[in-house]
């Protein structure tokens, strides 16, 4: 029936999405904890702690606050699921016979995908950090620059559909993600490569350029969600716009499988805009945290509160700059093949709308949250920040 089809696209659209974001949240806020507590589990090690050892203990840890979090989880769930089938239902695209209902299936698959995403990552950020120093091997790569071609393949596919076919969508829009992937991937390295041709003035613009080269590793997950951020919001609000206009230009009525699309459209923006929010506010929050000791090493050597609050949002500032300057490129890479087929104009005027909505947004999180760690972080006096870290 319509009502099944329905809940049965959004509980795979919606659950895909939201596994792979508490994979890449969990996997960006592990990876700059380990990083920090690079020196303990040195210690541990040669202490005689195997590499094993290290794997379990940050892997059982990630696996206790997993299972606190679902837990937490379970009633947001069912006030989502619940405000989800009621859009549905008031754009008739569910009956209203259909009840809600939260049964065991839903939460045991639920809470065991959290679990399984949270051991994963955890159990990847810890295997990284026990190896001990390496040069970066070519899976990375290698996986970067398949996303990359495909993701090329894909949009090109789009000028050989036309304009009334149904999955004139798809191509573009994955195809767009599948840049912004293999940009994520390629995070370190694109920010080095921005840095070395980037020349900030003043003490701020200097030392915030210097962090970021020596920090470009450990800045990596930041950069990877403001970059899928950037793209996949933009690709898909502004495709999901230019649609809705070009059916409403021709008259037509929206049929029932073009209002499951748009509202999953929505929804999934929906869901990375609050998840990457979390590992944006997690991940800075926790890496401007740990930098207690290096602000007041700076200020003891002479550097005012205020260099230091510049030095961090010319950081913020940079990262935000990169991470949507090639967020855009992998929107404009879809967008621009869908309305050249779709309609007439290659960039429809709905672009920068919504492009200057998303970048607002990265920039307040990005910005917002380091200047307001960092501010924290400097009321503590100089001299204890660096006795307390010492």
């Amino acid at each position: 029936s319509v009502s099944s089809n329905t809940l049965t696209t959004a509980a795979s659209v919606v659950g895909g999405y939201g596994s792979l974001l508490v994979f890449f949240a969990v996997a960006s806020t592990l990876t700059v904890n380990v990083r920090q507590r690079a020196t303990e589990l040195e210690l541990l090690r040669c202490s005689g702690a195997t590499p094993a050892q290290l794997k379990r203990m940050v892997v059982g840890e990630a696996l206790a606050v997993a299972l606190v979090g679902a837990a937490l989880a379970i009633g947001p769930a069912m006030l989502g699921g619940r405000a989800l089938l009621r859009v549905f239902q008031d754009s008739g695209q569910v009956a209203d016979s259909v009840d809600y209902a939260f049964g065991p299936i839903a939460l045991f698959t639920g809470v065991g995908i959290t679990l399984v995403a949270a051991v994963g990552a955890a159990f990847l950020a810890v295997r990284r950090a026990t190896r001990g120093r390496r040069q970066p091997g070519g899976a990375r790569t290698f996986f970067a620059y398949a996303a990359l071609a495909t993701g090329a393949l894909a949009v090109c596919c789009t000028f050989l559909m036309k304009a009334t076919d149904e999955a004139l969508m798809a191509p573009p829009a994955y195809g767009a993600i599948l840049l912004s992937v293999g940009f994520a991937l390629l995070a370190p390295r694109l920010l080095k490569g921005l840095l070395d041709r980037l020349a900030l003035c003043g003490a701020s613009g200097w030392l915030a350029v210097r962090n970021l080269r020596q920090r470009a590793g450990d800045l990596a997950g930041i950069l990877m969600s403001l970059i899928l951020f950037t793209a996949v919001a933009t690709t898909t609000l502004t495709v999901q716009a230019v649609e809705s206009d070009a059916v409403e230009a021709s008259g037509l009525v929206k049929s029932v499988d073009a209002k499951n699309l748009e509202t999953l459209n929505f929804t999934v923006v929906g869901i990375i805009v609050v998840f990457v929010c979390v590992m944006l506010v997690n991940s800075l929050y926790a890496a401007t945290t740990y930098r207690g000791r290096e602000f007041g090493q700076q200020r003891l050597a002479g550097a005012t509160p205020g260099q230091v609050l510049g030095m961090v949002g010319a950081e913020a500032a940079v990262l935000t700059v990169t991470g949507v300057l090639f967020g855009t490129v992998a929107a404009l890479a879809g967008i621009v093949p869908f309305t050249v087929v779709r309609g007439d104009a290659v960039l429809p005027g709905q672009t920068f709308g919504v492009w200057l909505a998303v970048v607002s947004v990265a920039t307040a999180v990005t910005l917002g949250t380091s200047l307001a760690t960092a501010r924290k972080v400097l009321r503590t006096p100089a001299t204890e920040a660096v006795a307390l870290a010492a």
